[in-house]
């Protein structure tokens, strides 16, 4: 695999938190097969944001790269909160498609089993989890969900042939929804390049936000802080205040296991 993307690359010139509200754990694919020069721009720049926000928030955070195999990807259960960032198409394997995948990009098999084996230990641990663009697809195949392989009618998710790859696109949020709680609106407008999206979904997940033509952009679970939007909070082209909303209510999730752990330990 080409490697394009080092970790120095994506990391913030920001000072820790003196006092951090959580330390939580970030799985993203800073390479994949088949990146290119754009991709690799993209994937510095997004993840960038992503650290830079959550450390603006308060959190410490620790880069697990599945560039290279996990050690140990059990361990997302130490941290108070999992984070997974976006990067190529799960492998269709995962949620039993028989058919190549049109259009397919970045798939990497063994990355995505030691994603879904970061996702069940931080669940099994009652961790908030978070996932962002391909993050979110990880999340409904982890459940037992499927993908579209490829949106047939692309014109809002992405760009045509020679046309920027990221479009502005509306998407509403549905009520009722932790997703419409914390972003306080019924529509937002999504930095969006993706070609695939949830189709059937995973087990206990609800659709939280839909495109206009149908296509679902969030899911979650209502029972625990389990979220994932399809969209790029973290592309800095989009609005700011989405990004922190999203964020914030993740980091505050993850501060929450933080502080209870604390009292438990003080009890014993």
């Amino acid at each position: 695999m080409t490697i394009r993307v080092r970790r120095e690359d994506v990391i913030p010139n920001l000072p820790a938190p003196p006092s951090p509200r959580a330390h939580v754990c970030v799985l993203a694919s800073l390479n994949f097969p088949g990146i290119d020069e754009h991709d690799a721009g993209l994937v510095t720049r997004f993840t960038r944001v992503a650290l830079a926000t959550l450390t603006e928030l308060g959190a410490t955070h620790e880069l697990w790269d599945t560039t290279a195999a996990l050690q140990d990807p059990s361990a997302a259960a130490d941290f108070d909160g999992l984070l997974l960032l976006g990067g190529g198409d799960v492998d269709g394997s995962c949620y039993n498609l028989g058919a190549a995948i049109p259009n397919a990009y970045g798939v990497d098999l063994r990355a995505d089993r030691d994603a879904f084996a970061a996702i069940a230990a931080a669940e099994a641990a009652g961790r908030p989890v978070f996932g962002i663009c391909r993050g979110s697809q990880l999340l409904n195949v982890a459940r037992g969900g499927t993908l579209i392989p490829d949106i047939a009618d692309f014109t809002l998710h992405h760009g045509g042939p020679g046309e920027p790859v990221f479009v502005d696109e509306p998407i509403d949020v549905l009520p009722g929804t932790r997703l419409a709680s914390i972003l306080g609106t019924d529509r937002v407008i999504g930095r969006n390049g993706h070609h695939q999206a949830v189709d059937r979904l995973g087990e206990g997940l609800v659709v939280a936000a839909r495109a206009l033509d149908g296509i679902t952009e969030g899911i979650e679970d209502p029972e625990k802080f389990y979220l994932g939007v399809q969209w790029h909070p973290e592309d800095e082209d989009g609005p700011v205040g989405d990004r922190m909303r999203l964020f914030d209510a993740f980091v505050t999730a993850a501060a929450q296991v933080r502080e209870q752990a604390g009292a438990v330990a003080s009890q014993g």
